[in-house]
């Protein structure tokens, strides 16, 4: 019979933009799963993933069997609900995520507009999938998600340096941004290397309630050069967040975002599908038009792209907040607790992914097996498995589930 709880052997990627060595969380926590190499400090670990996503799926420790050939063995394991929809496979991707410098300015198209790319392109859109995602802070997290108010945005682009970049237009909509930001976008790297820097020569005053933009400028510029797009982008239009461990934000599929520097949990739909626009080169750039067509206007100020966290009933002793966003394929418990203390998750209709992110201790699982815990471990959890942990030291658990 199909073991329901299976510790996980995961894979990390290398980005540029990730931090580097022991500096990384996705690093610490990776190299502490038995078997893997010691961590290379000349290298950037920018991204752990968990699950059976085929560019980079995990393996079940004790036989190397791949997770997804696992579970279509043995699909009574993600349930009636979630096979019944996404059949025998877990239809979210949890990820850990160390990044020093801004990942691209980008947004994930919608579902239809996925199944249109994935149809005319599918080696470079690999699913036909929406990707609304969570990111969740582990430590200091900065980013860029979703449009500023209309009304601050227009104020901005009242200053002389920026007035060029606007259409004439009796009133300032949605539609004045689009095209706002298409032209940043289709502006020549001199126009933007100029604009940039009489920004920069202004007085942080004349801002408004966004005195940072100046500085802000200033670290863009020397991550990807003067000439680079997503600076104007994403200092001007978009919202600029600094969030605290544990905090988080809800980018819908269709959202404009980017993150500037941290270390996260994430979560998303099952798909590696986006459209970049800043931030890299201009080789790796997706057209104006195509992201144009793509782009919404939801969030349109800093409050909404916050994601609140909640007490979950799944936690019978009160330890264990959910962070459940407005879609159906995922939601992501968090599990604190301190030396001696006890938490129960009652059984879960779907699969789950877990990860030790601090700590260490056990979970009890039906049978009475005792399963250790430690910083980095990854498991599998079938459906209808309760859970009981207990730790003498401290323990923080995330699990991504569906239902």
């Amino acid at each position: 019979m199909a073991e329901a709880v299976v510790q996980l052997r995961c894979g990390v990627k290398n980005d540029h933009w990730g931090k580097r060595g022991t500096e990384s969380i996705v690093a610490q926590l990776w190299s502490k799963s038995p078997n893997i190499a010691q961590i290379d400090d000349s290298k950037h670990y920018s991204e752990m993933w968990l699950g059976t996503y085929p560019s980079n799926p995990s393996y079940l420790l004790s036989t190397g069997e791949h997770l997804g050939e696992y579970l279509k063995k043995n699909p009574q394991l993600v349930g009636k609900s979630v096979h019944d929809r996404w059949g025998p496979e877990i239809p979210f991707l949890p990820k850990i995520l160390s990044f020093s410098k801004a990942l691209p300015l980008q947004i994930h198209p919608d579902l239809s507009l996925a199944a249109k790319l994935h149809k005319e392109d599918p080696k470079k859109y690999g699913d036909p999938m929406h990707k609304p995602e969570i990111a969740i802070a582990l430590s200091k997290f900065e980013l860029f998600a979703g449009w500023k108010p209309l009304k601050d945005i227009q104020a901005l682009f009242e200053l002389n340096h920026l007035s060029r970049f606007v259409p004439k237009t009796s009133q300032f909509t949605d539609k004045t941004l689009r095209q706002i930001c298409e032209a940043l976008l289709r502006a020549a790297p001199q126009t933007i290397t100029e604009t940039t820097k009489d920004l920069q020569a202004i007085p942080e005053s004349h801002f408004g309630a966004h005195t940072y933009i100046p500085s802000l400028l200033g670290r863009l510029v020397k991550q990807y050069g003067e000439g680079d797009n997503g600076n104007l982008v994403a200092a001007l239009l978009m919202n600029y967040l600094t969030l605290g461990p544990g905090d988080a934000v809800f980018v819908p599929a269709d959202s404009i975002h980017a993150y500037l520097e941290g270390d996260i949990m994430e979560c998303m739909a099952r798909s590696d599908n986006v459209i970049n626009t800043g931030f890299c080169p201009v080789a790796e750039r997706d057209s104006v038009e195509l992201f144009g067509q793509a782009l919404s206007f939801v969030p349109h100020n800093a409050h909404d792209a916050l994601l609140p966290r909640k007490k979950s009933d799944k936690g019978l002793n009160g330890k264990t907040d959910v962070y459940a966003p407005p879609v159906s394929e995922f939601s992501v418990l968090c599990t604190t607790l301190g030396a001696g203390e006890k938490e129960t998750h009652k059984a879960i209709l779907g699969p789950s992914l877990m990860i030790v992110t601090k700590g260490g201790g056990c979970m009890n699982i039906p049978g009475g097996k005792c399963v250790e815990l430690k910083e980095g471990w990854v498991f599998f959890v079938g459906q209808g498995v309760a859970l009981d942990f207990g730790t003498d030291t401290g323990m923080a658990v995330y699990r991504a589930y569906a239902e």
